[in-house]
């Protein structure tokens, strides 16, 4: 798996604040400070682009990472850096730490600027969104007041077959704006605490 270059991406990236990794696209992602900048995948580290970047890297001959979701393909922000960068310390921290500013400031804009459709935000889907409306809770101001537990539980109520509990961290990371994969352990515990 993509253990040792994970280690040496880890340890790299110590300068640009706490580093940890968690599970993502197929991948580990390398948060610094709760930001997420950088991906291993493929046994190869990936960078987080924003649109400048993006075309920096594409006219280096850099491609973005693409996975697959349900079959259909998805290409990511991420593009495997070359050899010859690995090359230079120095210059894969300037990359990573432009590519983490970029991301610390996206973040930062999508926090101010909130979706009106439950659809767009984090982890939602169209068939979230139906499911929620079918559940009485037609915006993203009702989910908030609402909260993850009591979405969840009016969800469970006006849907014929189970659902999941990755619904449940899909809807706390919704309203937090964060992806579901890092909704921290004590909340899940929280929140399932809640559902007995």
């Amino acid at each position: 798996m993509d253990k040792p270059i994970l280690k040496d991406s880890m340890k790299l990236f110590e300068a640009l604040g706490t580093i940890k990794s968690r599970s993502m696209f197929g991948g580990f992602g390398l948060f610094a400070d709760d930001t997420m900048f950088a991906l291993v995948v493929n046994h190869q580290l990936h960078i987080r682009a924003d649109q400048k970047t993006s075309s920096t890297f594409e006219t280096q001959g850099l491609r973005p990472y693409v996975y697959k979701k349900r079959g259909f393909p998805v290409v990511t922000k991420y593009y495997a850096i070359s050899d010859e960068l690995w090359d230079s310390t120095d210059k894969i921290l300037d990359v990573a730490r432009k590519s983490l500013e970029s991301a610390k400031l996206e973040k930062e804009q999508q926090a101010t600027t909130k979706p009106n459709r439950l659809k767009d935000l984090p982890n939602l889907r169209l068939a979230t969104e139906r499911m929620l409306k079918k559940a009485g809770i037609d915006s993203v101001e009702q989910l908030e007041d609402k909260g993850a537990l009591d979405a969840y539980k009016a969800i469970q109520q006006t849907h014929a077959s189970s659902v999941s509990l990755e619904l449940l961290w899909a809807l706390e990371g919704a309203i937090n704006g964060t992806h579901w994969s890092v909704v921290p352990q004590e909340r899940r515990q929280e929140l399932m605490n809640g559902l007995s």
